[in-house]
């Protein structure tokens, strides 16, 4: 193409573009406001713990074809880690009930006919209802669309789609929903297997990934925060970053991958979703109980989801504005006081740290999903990426790099000017 793409961000959503891009003959540059690369899916060396933990805990499934796409290109796939099957441990905190879900691998369902494998208290036949999902309109909440009450709901449906779309799932939008059981659990086992990061999300998705774009003469560029755009005849023609600016010219491209609330101050007209919900992760340098699973659910707690790694535990709360306030360590014991329930270690608090952010995702409501624009602008040159564009996913770590995926594709695919 000989053209030149500037990626505005190096998030996943930047990176996945960007290595989409290192693969076609054009020059790629990646503008990363901060001093490190990766956003909200990135590891840290923490002083509290002593240890290198994530800023965030993030789950995928083996259905999740783009990040595992983007993971098998940069050469990182055998970083994550998970069960032979689809087998989703959980523990009720109120009454101490444990169960496993085990999804088989077919499409058709067998799983919900046996009383071992399925939610306990539940009948084959409720399960059908959530097929209603699957064909829900984009204006409709999953409380319109579906009975929010009930074991099948409370023991799975809720910790399920509460995880996905980091809401209530009361308020969350059924389409949203059905695109996330459409793409994993209804389209059988090997679609829904749980897969983690072993040695961090740092390791698997961001570090090999610069080294895949340094190897292929890629640049990114640390600290270079864009501070404006210039906008003409149809195109961008100009980007300021305060101490330099560069042209935008020719066949030249730019893709903005930077959060939601940023690009709208960045283009003009932009009204991407402006309601967000937040996330608190907690993580304690213990080593796990033998036999521990890799990942937990909990129900009927504060604490929803139990990632076990081998010298830490980390903890993830979904739709936690309620929590942001709460002081750091009360919180802490809070956690800590479910985590050795559960575990069986002892009440005194390990080490830990806590991890909130306020704009974790977009409120994934119909009104704000309703609100996401498309990769393409009214601008000819500039593409839009994130997990906050309209993917037609949540705003999840698929969603993101899928919006790379297809900002990538929309740069390869304009037509030149020459």
């Amino acid at each position: 193409m000989g053209r030149t793409v500037h990626i505005i961000g190096a998030g996943l959503a930047g990176l996945s573009a960007a290595v989409r891009l290192a693969q076609s003959p054009a020059t790629v540059i990646v503008h990363e406001a901060t001093r490190q690369a990766g956003g909200r899916c990135r590891s840290y060396a923490d002083a509290a713990t002593g240890l290198t933990i994530d800023n965030g805990n993030h789950l995928l499934l083996s259905g999740n074809r783009a990040a595992l796409d983007y993971l098998g290109t940069i050469g990182s796939a055998s970083h994550l880690v998970g069960p032979a099957g689809a087998q989703f441990p959980f523990v009720d905190l109120a009454t101490g009930n444990r169960w496993t879900i085990e999804v088989n691998d077919g499409r058709i369902p067998w799983w919900i006919f046996d009383s071992a494998r399925r939610v306990p208290g539940t009948s084959p036949g409720d399960y059908l209802a959530m097929a209603r999902l699957l064909w829900a309109p984009a204006d409709k909440t999953i409380s319109d669309v579906l009975p929010c009450q009930g074991a099948l709901y409370d023991r799975l449906v809720h910790p399920l789609l509460l995880a996905a779309l980091n809401i209530d799932p009361r308020e969350g939008s059924a389409m949203l929903a059905g695109a996330v059981i459409r793409e994993t659990l209804a389209a059988g086992g090997r679609a829904c297997r749980p897969l983690v990061a072993r040695d961090g999300l740092g390791p698997a998705f961001i570090e090999p990934a610069l080294k895949f774009l340094s190897a292929r003469n890629a640049t990114v560029r640390f600290e270079h925060e864009l501070r404006g755009l210039t906008l003409e005849a149809g195109g961008a023609t100009a980007l300021d970053f305060g101490s330099d600016k560069v042209a935008i010219a020719g066949d030249d491209a730019v893709i903005v991958a930077v959060p939601a609330y940023a690009a709208k101050s960045l283009l003009p007209g932009l009204d991407p979703p402006s309601t967000f919900r937040a996330i608190a992760n907690a993580h304690f340098r213990v080593a796990p109980p033998k036999d521990f699973p890799p990942l937990l659910g909990v129900v009927n707690g504060t604490v929803e989801w139990i990632f076990a790694f081998p010298n830490r535990l980390s903890v993830t709360i979904s739709a936690a504005d309620r929590l942001m306030d709460t002081p750091r360590e009360a919180l802490a014991r809070t956690i800590w006081s479910e985590v050795a329930r559960i575990s069986g270690l002892p009440d005194e608090l390990p080490p830990w740290q806590i991890v909130r952010e306020r704009r974790a995702t977009f409120a994934a409501t119909p009104a704000e999903n309703a609100k996401r624009p498309p990769a393409r602008t009214a601008w000819r040159n500039l593409v839009l990426a994130g997990d906050w564009t309209a993917t037609g996913l949540p705003a999840t770590i698929e969603g993101a790099i899928r919006s790379g995926h297809r900002a990538a594709q929309c740069v390869m695919q304009a037509p030149s000017k020459s």
